[in-house]
């Protein structure tokens, strides 16, 4: 069904405004420009811009990809080695190979040059500083000091997202990730070369990674916010045993992860919220691309109503239906790794134990990351909802 006509709109008004050029708001943009809305994205930063982020892209996000994009992959997992804070290591091959190497700078440049191609303005180096509603317009305040007018916001500005704050987001669970990008030597890119390393860590609900690509490791930690000293010091140990403390990091940085209350709103007004900028991320494996890319494409439609509704009544209902819609796709999932999360912060080692010895618990797993099925496929799994029940870790039963 083609999209409803775009109304006339106030000279000097645009119908969408984008804030954040990351996965969700580029991906936001460009549904929105192909609706026929006068789109445009800013982007805080100079693009292409650094982004703290592991960059594997599993099955899911592959798959919300717009086809063809350009995007040099660097690595594909074949295999995933587990372990138990170092112990007990074990290695497994993928029945598809899905988990795709990039880098988050081009990954979120190669999707705001789609976005452009779409017909959104872009505009970086440019800052929101402020926002405000009077009747069917938002005026989007920056740092150029422009007073910019839309019939409809997206923010997708990150975790530390000013439009999330209007909006009202809150929050179940956060945690503080630690990362770095390491350079590594010939004969170590060939260790590492096609597979991946998830180790279960010593805090609470915690977990290092390494992903290779190519000449380039991507290693870090990730645990609950609120004991930084612990987390760098499980970094630097984490590190040292997979050798990769001894290069210096081309990039060294932490950031915030933050998962939404399933309560939270998505929208005030005629502002909507995706990506990280609602909390979208996934509990237990606190990836967030597949997300915002969903979200972001969800937010696009959704934005396109706000422009073409006759009135605030239809304006609310659009955007009534876009948190429904988040809810009902992403929601789900996040709930499911809510609970599997718990599982996991109770009894780490059983997770351990089910992945890597028992075959029908990675098959599940190998599924997932190739996207053949989701979280809450895996928790439909009776030996999930077994140990589920016997650790206690129930639904709705997230860390603060």
């Amino acid at each position: 069904m083609p999209p409803p006509p775009v109304p006339t709109r106030a000279p000097g008004t645009w119908d969408v405004i984008v804030v954040g050029a990351g996965p969700a708001g580029a991906t936001a943009a460009r549904v929105a420009a192909e609706h026929g809305c006068r789109t445009l994205l800013l982007e805080r930063a100079a693009i292409p811009r650094y982004k703290t982020c592991g960059g594997g892209l599993i099955g899911a996000s592959l798959a919300a990809l717009p086809p063809g994009l350009p995007l040099k992959v660097y690595d594909t997992a074949r295999q995933f080695t587990f372990a138990l804070d170092g112990r007990r290591e074990r290695t497994l091959t993928c029945a598809t190979p899905t988990c795709a190497m990039v880098y988050r700078s081009e990954l979120d440049s190669a999707l705001t040059d789609a976005a452009a191609q779409a017909g959104a303005e872009v505009r970086d180096s440019t800052a929101l500083t402020a926002l405000e509603q009077e009747g069917d317009t938002v005026t989007v305040r920056t740092n150029r000091g422009d007073a910019l007018h839309a019939r409809a916001v997206v923010g997708a500005d990150g975790s530390a997202s000013r439009v999330s704050r209007y909006v009202g987001v809150r929050c179940a669970q956060v945690d503080l990730a630690l990362e770095a990008e390491v350079p590594v030597d010939e004969r170590t890119a060939d260790r590492w070369r096609g597979r991946l390393l998830m180790e279960w860590g010593p805090l609470p609900g915690s977990f290092g990674w390494v992903f290779p690509k190519g000449d380039v490791c991507t290693a870090g930690v990730v645990a609950a916010r609120g004991n930084p000293v612990a987390l760098r010091a499980y970094k630097e140990d984490f590190l040292a045993r997979q050798g990769l403390l001894g290069a210096r990091p081309l990039h060294d940085t932490g950031h915030l992860t933050r998962c939404r209350h399933p309560d939270s709103p998505l929208a005030r007004g005629r502002v909507l919220v995706a990506g990280d900028a609602a909390a979208l991320v996934d509990h237990w494996s606190r990836e967030g691309i597949s997300y915002a890319l969903r979200s972001g494409d969800l937010a696009g439609h959704a934005a396109a109503r706000l422009v073409s509704a006759a009135d605030e009544r239809e304006a609310a209902t659009a955007a009534d239906d876009y948190g429904r819609r988040i809810n009902e796709v992403l929601g789900v999932e996040m709930r499911a790794s809510s609970v599997l999360m718990n599982l996991f912060t109770r009894n780490p080692g059983l997770v351990h134990t089910t992945v890597t010895r028992l075959p029908l618990a990675w098959r599940r797993l190998d599924a997932y990351i190739a996207g053949r099925t989701s979280v809450a496929g895996i928790m439909t799994a009776p030996l999930v909802r077994a140990a589920t029940a016997l650790t206690g870790a129930r639904r709705g039963d997230v860390r603060p």
